[in-house]
């Protein structure tokens, strides 16, 4: 019925003047969410089509909607980089404010006395273009980088919107702006609101564009007028600094042989400088969000049903021109993914009109909205600034020194936040004397340490780590265990009260309580084997061990804490060394350890130096080694052999002169020969009473 007259009709149009319509006012925003536009239909050959001429021979750009169609952007990638925009900035001598993707300084075009905004002229960061808020007026880098040596050199203090407004590129192009805006108010002005519109002819074309439940309330707020010689919806475009009319876009409705409906899309002026934010003077700075959308049909579903302030975006919500991102600026955070959150159409998330149509609730499906940016996944953008941090802080980076162990800084580099040590050794090596004293040097430097000894009660524990920070056996000078105690009790060091087995789940929340309370940094676990009795003794004990080092591992780097833990060796024979895979249980744990620590020892030997420090892993930098330890009994203390460090000493200069002087040789000869004469005295008296007894 509708398609006779949806075919009948002239283009024969009529000239007024622009309406008057508000001015239009920039957003501000704390929210963005996207609505992904996705056709009702295929676009499929049409039964009608817009004439490809105006009546005065003007081409009318269209589009249709296209299930591939793919948006290109119309600036090309330019050289010119924010660094650059700046300096050039600065040996001028304008003052700039860096906003969130644009440049602010105080705009050219206006009177300084008269600026009602001292910095209205927004220059992106990307592209250099630039856009006057208060005039307008717009253009390349290049433009205001003339217009700026203009007023220099002419000694000027505002320039004349007029001097790009209207300097055209040739006669051809000032004609052609002349025809398509003349075109623009002739379809306008032939256009009438659909309120003007008779109720039955109003709602056949509701129904031609499936928009029967869009009020006309909503249609006048928006000012959406019918264009009756096509048939086809106009949307406005009003801006510039008097909020004129400066180009429209008509949705055309084609039926097609299997009775479905496809749109196209006709603007003016041409779809390559149409940059109509539609709807967007109806967004007012106090709005907290609003909603972009890929079509207009789906801003009017969405300000209808939900109330929100919704904005159509000229392209489709695969393209943002960087052109329209100062009317963006004034938001409060920067536009990009993570403060964007997405509306991807689907069974139970249909397009706005569609949603609207099927009587489902727009402001559910907007409120279960997804973020636009996943947490776990970041760009190289996004850890730029910290990677340069740690090339910078490379010292603070590689962590806390320790005093006491200078060859174990040599290898690991020092004690970082976030990771997780296994430490391991033979049964009765010395694992918790060791780490006890590893942890007192790291506490008496300020790291907060949290003990959780469950194989020694605290009381041994904190005699043991008293004595190594007096260096001396206290039982001998109990005079001197006030002067001792008192020091000791300023350091930053705590202890779980567990003994014996105890679950994970409290422990975990224990430490968890911990860093919070006492910004802890480094929680020393002595030992796992002990956490496993109270796990279900239905699993298999190395699944439960692997299910622990998982649960540390995870707290270190959530808490930004150093776990170490101790894990017992599983037994292997006297005379061989322990190796990473001596580690009790499965390979979990070196897999998930930054660092792994041996105590090897020599049972099989007695003199001093049986013991040894080896790293078989720094995930750090790779480093790894081993070096001597002997241990001082009376102060329960590891230290490196003074003959190892004497072996590592390099000689001065004035030694090595000595060294390799005449007099060098002669020395090593008299020491040979002294060694002789030794030996020949040593032996003398022993020949004596050999012959006395004979």
């Amino acid at each position: 019925m509708w398609r006779s007259l949806f075919l009948r009709g002239s283009t024969c149009l009529l000239q007024v003047g622009a309406p008057k319509f508000p001015r239009r006012r920039l957003l501000s925003s704390l929210l963005l969410r996207h609505f992904t536009h996705k056709p009702i239909y295929k676009s499929i050959p049409a039964l009608f089509k817009l004439p490809a001429c105006g009546p005065n021979g003007l081409p009318v750009h269209c589009r249709s909607y296209k299930k591939d169609a793919k948006s290109i952007g119309e600036f090309p990638i330019s050289p010119i980089t924010v660094t650059d925009i700046k300096q050039y900035l600065r040996s001028k001598e304008i003052p700039f404010h860096d906003g969130y993707s644009c440049l602010h300084i105080p705009s050219i075009f206006v009177d300084p006395s008269s600026r009602k905004d001292s910095f209205s002229l927004f220059i992106d960061k990307t592209t250099g273009r630039f856009l006057c808020m208060n005039t307008q007026v717009e253009g390349s880098w290049e433009d205001l980088q003339d217009c700026l040596e203009v007023m220099q050199k002419d000694e000027q203090v505002v320039l004349s919107p007029c001097v790009l407004l209207g300097y055209p590129e040739s006669e051809e192009e000032e004609e052609e702006k002349t025809r398509e805006l003349k075109e623009v108010q002739r379809i306008w002005s032939s256009a009438v609101p659909l309120t003007d519109v008779p109720e039955d002819e109003a709602q056949l074309i509701k129904t031609m564009f499936q928009i029967t439940k869009i009020t006309n309330a909503t249609l006048k707020k928006f000012g959406v007028r019918l264009f009756r010689p096509t048939k086809s919806l106009v949307f406005p475009w009003f801006g510039g600094p008097d909020c004129s009319l400066k180009g429209v876009k008509l949705l055309s409705a084609q039926i097609t042989d299997k009775d479905k409906v496809t749109y196209n899309e006709a603007t003016l002026p041409k779809y390559s400088v149409y940059y109509n934010l539609f709807g967007l003077s109806l967004v007012g700075r106090m709005d907290t969000e609003v909603v972009l959308t890929g079509s207009e049909l789906d801003t009017l579903a969405v300000s209808q049903a939900t109330g929100l302030p919704s904005v159509a975006l000229p392209r489709g919500v695969s393209c943002l021109p960087p052109i329209l991102l100062p009317y963006l600026e004034q938001f409060k955070r920067k536009l990009g993914l993570r403060r964007c959150s997405l509306v991807r159409p689907g069974e139970y998330r249909p397009c706005p009109m569609e949603a609207l149509a099927e009587g489902k609730n727009l402001s559910r499906i907007i409120s279960t909205s997804i973020p636009a940016a996943h947490k776990s996944i970041v760009s190289f953008k996004q850890l730029r600034e910290d990677v340069y941090g740690e090339l910078l802080n490379k010292e603070q980076v590689a962590g806390v020194k320790w005093t006491r162990f200078p060859e174990l800084n040599r290898i690991l580099k020092g004690h970082r936040k976030g990771e997780l040590t296994v430490f391991t050794g033979p049964t009765g090596s010395g694992k918790t004397t060791f780490i006890s004293e590893l942890a007192l040097d790291l506490s008496m430097q300020g790291v907060n340490t949290l003990w959780g000894s469950f194989e020694i009660n605290n009381v041994r524990l904190a005699k043991i780590m008293l004595t190594q920070f007096a260096m001396q056996r206290l039982e001998d000078n109990l005079e001197q265990y006030d002067y001792w105690a008192d020091m000791f009790e300023e350091l930053p060091l705590y202890f779980m009260t567990f003994h014996g087995q105890q679950n994970i789940k409290t422990v975990l929340e224990t430490m968890q309580h911990a860093v919070y309370l006492y910004d802890i940094n480094h929680v020393i676990i002595d030992n796992l084997q002990f956490m496993m009795g109270q796990e279900s003794l239905t699993v298999d004990k190395f699944a439960v061990q692997d299910h622990i080092i998982s649960a540390f591992r995870k707290f270190a780097t959530n808490s930004s804490c150093h776990v170490t833990l101790i894990i017992h060796p599983r037994k292997e024979e006297d005379d061989r060394e322990l190796q990473t895979a001596s580690i009790f249980g499965s390979a979990k744990a070196s897999q998930e350890a930054d660092n792994v620590l041996i105590l090897q020892e020599k049972k099989l030997v007695t003199c001093p130096g049986r013991r040894s420090l080896q790293v078989t892993k720094n995930r750090f930098d790779g480093d790894v080694g081993i070096f001597p330890l002997d241990f001082i009994k009376s102060s329960l203390t590891f230290t490196a052999p003074v003959k190892g460090k004497h072996k590592f000493k390099k000689p001065t200069k004035t030694e090595s002169e000595d060294l390799k002087g005449p007099d060098a040789a002669p020395k090593k000869d008299e020491v040979k020969k002294e060694k002789v004469t030794e030996t020949t005295k040593n032996k003398t008296p022993a020949a004596s009473e050999t012959t006395e007894v004979k």
